[in-house]
């Protein structure tokens, strides 16, 4: 393959990325491969625009997809199945951009507490509890129930710290834990696809359709997080109650069928999500503690 022509010694009338010939009525973009014919020196601007169509959904498709995301549940996955797929922001990417959004605040809001004193941390030994077992320092000598043995050795490790050292560690302990938040929804995330499929089987729909309903409804679970951050306590109590009610919107409008096996698949959903949250909670807990 030779080397690709310097673009300042080519002719004029050339396209610069594809070396197509122009029309001699100079279009703004290349009609072979799209890109601009009017070649200038990069603006600020531009790299701005070109971070944000990479990792955030900035174009004005963005706003007519959370007005439709907000006041029509299920109305995006109903579109994007029936073959609507480029009037709207993509599913994966508006989940990404709204769930950065969210966590971004999030670490911005909740600062965890602590106060650094020795006295009170001799009165209060760590103990850790995963599932009934537990570890920790009793007396000042550590136990370690019914865990394996290498999981002991490692919070020996953590417990076995002065007072303030570990009320340091604690301390960390928060921001640590909200960091790793966004790692666990892309393990709920297909989880929740996963118990859909299962809820809904009789419908013979691919996983991947069931995906694209969890991407749309957790984009607005995490819009709604937006809503509830202790800075807007008053919204608190009516977002909570929003999210269950969307999500029974949501699968009517997509899936279908009578309310009262609507109610019975959204109570089983409901149930293994709860079951993959705590497992998945409890993960992020030790992983961020032993870590």
């Amino acid at each position: 393959m030779g080397d690709w022509p310097d673009p300042a010694a080519m002719p004029a009338g050339l396209c610069r990325n594809c070396t197509v010939a122009l029309p001699q009525l100079l279009p703004a973009f290349c009609p072979s491969c799209g890109q601009s014919t009017r070649i200038q020196a990069p603006r600020l601007g531009e790299f701005v625009q070109q971070f944000g169509g990479a990792y955030l959904a900035t174009e004005g498709a963005l706003w007519r997809t959370l007005k439709l995301l907000l006041i029509r549940p299920g109305e995006l996955t109903r579109l994007y199945l029936a073959g609507r797929r480029k009037h709207y922001v993509l599913p994966l990417r508006l989940f990404l951009t709204i769930s950065l959004v969210s966590l971004l605040l999030l670490r911005l809001t909740i600062h965890p507490d602590v106060d650094l004193d020795a006295s009170a941390a001799k009165a209060r030994p760590a103990t850790i509890q995963i599932f009934g077992s537990r570890a920790g320092l009793r007396d000042g000598i550590f136990y370690c129930d019914d865990l394996p043995q290498w999981l002991c050795h490692r919070i020996q490790r953590r417990v076995d710290l002065d007072p303030l050292a570990m009320q340091r560690e604690m301390a960390t302990l928060g921001d640590r834990f909200m960091a790793s938040l966004g790692a666990a929804s892309f393990v709920m995330l297909p989880a929740f696809a996963m118990w859909m499929k299962l809820a809904y089987w009789n419908r013979r729909l691919r996983y991947t359709e069931h995906l694209v309903f969890a991407l749309h409804l957790h984009a607005f679970w995490f819009a709604a997080m937006i809503l509830s951050l202790p800075t807007i306590v008053w919204l608190q109590v009516p977002v909570l109650v929003a999210m269950p009610v969307y999500a029974l919107l949501a699968m009517r409008r997509v899936y279908g069928g009578r309310a009262r096996w609507r109610w019975l698949r959204a109570a089983l959903v409901s149930l293994l999500q709860g079951a993959t949250l705590a497992v998945a909670m409890t993960g992020i807990g030790i992983w961020v503690f032993l870590t």
